[in-house]
């Protein structure tokens, strides 16, 4: 006879307690763990005489498929991106976001784009009205998709609905508002999340059915529930806003069909979200005469190659202790590089308050970076503008020298394609490139050492700093 195990489970993280305590160790929430019971097998019913009755395995060789994994696309090319290059039958992704910021929206536009290409779509929503639904697309334009729409919560009905009809591509938005009856938990909970979870995974990979999944996140930004959801569905994407900002970027963090961390980028409006197929409009300054302090930094976001303006303020500091304050960047990375500028350059920086932002709002973590800060501290330090068409790149290693990035030639051709003619960057090729091959209309000036950046802000002749003219910035528009 089967007996029961009872144990309790955090609704923050999913940690599990043999007893009840009113305090989650791993989290530190208060009077999060309920109860769960787990019906375990007998002992002894999976021996060695006990596995005789199972069924045997079809095992496979490894080349039994080769062939790269089919994409289905949406006609939404930033979605596709982020996808990795569209859908891949028999998949599940999970897509999470702040309350607010487009998810609903996104995926409805998706879903039709999908429809209208020829894909038999499901939308699926708990937590909205048919009629909602309805609203919603008829204010996008998509109401005359053809696109299956259901307001349910029971997984039982949605996969007897899924199973008779055999879509290409289900959304299920979202995942915390359904239940199985399979388990006893309420809606929303660690036990219900992981059950439906599975439950759908299963249903994907038996039908080749391509399942999308909305998370909720919590007041961290973690995609609410049990982190084993994250490691079932092949791909993560955190769908991220600024509150004061119009655009919108789809991050992938997992994908096992494609490469992660790569960046789609939409922009908000009347008419829905609207693809950004050239970023680096929304995060480079137009039509202005170039100050101290400001550098162009050409940066790889997973595949894509973005430029972003690093803004910098150096000033004097009465207090004992001089301000540092970053926005968009790791504070800690600041914190090296100011300290490496100190003591391999003897630029003296510790009496003086440090502001650096990245400008647009994109929050910036490759390391090659390090270079345009560098030139934007400089800069301001020196009070001397940078010309307005170079670019800067690099990591800066403690020793003061600084290392090759990785993907130097697509950084050089995005920057020649908006009309940037010249760029500081480390000698020699990055460990994964073979030889570099800069952009013919790009002069690349060298820099070994973080001195050498120091030296080529402080001999800048005026002349070459020019007005950044509105033509220059339509030509990155058009580039597009």
């Amino acid at each position: 006879m089967a007996r029961q195990s009872n144990s309790f489970v955090c609704q923050s993280c999913g940690a599990t307690y043999p007893k009840w305590t009113g305090r989650c160790d791993a989290c530190g929430e208060w009077n999060s763990l309920e109860e769960e019971t787990a019906t375990a097998a007998p002992a002894g019913a999976h021996g060695v005489d006990g596995g005789a009755n199972g069924r045997a395995l079809e095992l496979s060789g490894l080349d039994a498929a080769t062939d790269e994994a089919p994409r289905r696309l949406t006609g939404n090319k930033e979605f596709d991106r982020a996808c990795g290059g569209g859908l891949v039958p028999g998949s599940a992704l999970l897509i999470g976001g702040d309350p607010g910021v487009g998810k609903s929206t996104l995926l409805l536009q998706v879903a039709a784009g999908a429809a209208n290409a020829g894909a038999r779509v499901v939308y699926v929503s708990g937590e909205e009205a048919i009629a909602q639904i309805s609203m919603r697309a008829s204010r996008l334009g998509l109401s005359k998709a053809n696109v299956g729409l259901a307001a349910a919560t029971s997984l039982r009905d949605i996969l007897a609905t899924l199973k008779k009809s055999r879509p290409d591509i289900v959304v299920i938005d979202s995942i915390q508002t359904l239940w199985s009856d399979t388990a006893t938990a309420a809606p929303g909970t660690v036990t219900q999340v992981r059950a439906c979870a599975q439950e759908l995974i299963r249903f994907a990979k038996n039908t080749s059915t391509t399942v999308i999944l909305v998370g909720h996140v919590t007041k961290d930004g973690q995609i609410a529930g049990p982190r084993v959801v994250e490691h079932m569905v092949d791909a993560v994407l955190y769908f991220e806003s600024e509150a004061t900002r119009s655009f919108r970027l789809l991050r992938a963090v997992k994908n096992r069909f494609g490469p992660a961390h790569e960046l789609g980028v939409f922009e908000m409006g009347g008419g829905g979200l609207r693809e950004v197929a050239n970023p680096s409009s929304l995060f480079l300054s137009a039509g202005e005469t170039p100050a101290p302090g400001a550098a162009v930094f050409a940066g790889i976001e997973g595949t894509r190659p973005i430029l972003v303006e690093f803004q910098a303020l150096v000033s004097p500091s009465s207090l004992a202790t001089p301000r540092r304050a970053v926005v968009g960047w790791d504070s800690a990375r600041l914190s090296m590089l100011l300290a490496v500028l100190d003591a391999r350059c003897g630029l003296g920086l510790g009496k003086h308050d440090v502001f650096l932002n990245v400008a647009g709002g994109l929050r910036i973590v490759d390391p090659a970076a390090d270079l345009a800060a560098a030139a934007a501290l400089c800069s301001s330090l020196f009070d001397a503008p940078l010309p307005s068409n170079a670019l800067f790149f690099g990591e800066v290693a403690l020793s003061g020298a600084v290392r090759p990035a990785a993907q130097a030639d697509a950084r050089l051709q995005e920057g020649e394609k908006l009309g940037f003619k010249r760029a500081l960057a480390p000698a020699g090729p990055a460990d994964d490139e073979p030889q570099r091959r800069p952009a013919p209309r790009i002069r690349l000036d060298e820099a070994r050492r973080l001195a050498d950046l120091v030296n080529w802000v402080r001999r800048i002749p005026r002349n070459e700093v020019e007005p950044r003219d509105d033509r220059r910035y339509a030509r990155r528009e058009s580039a597009a």
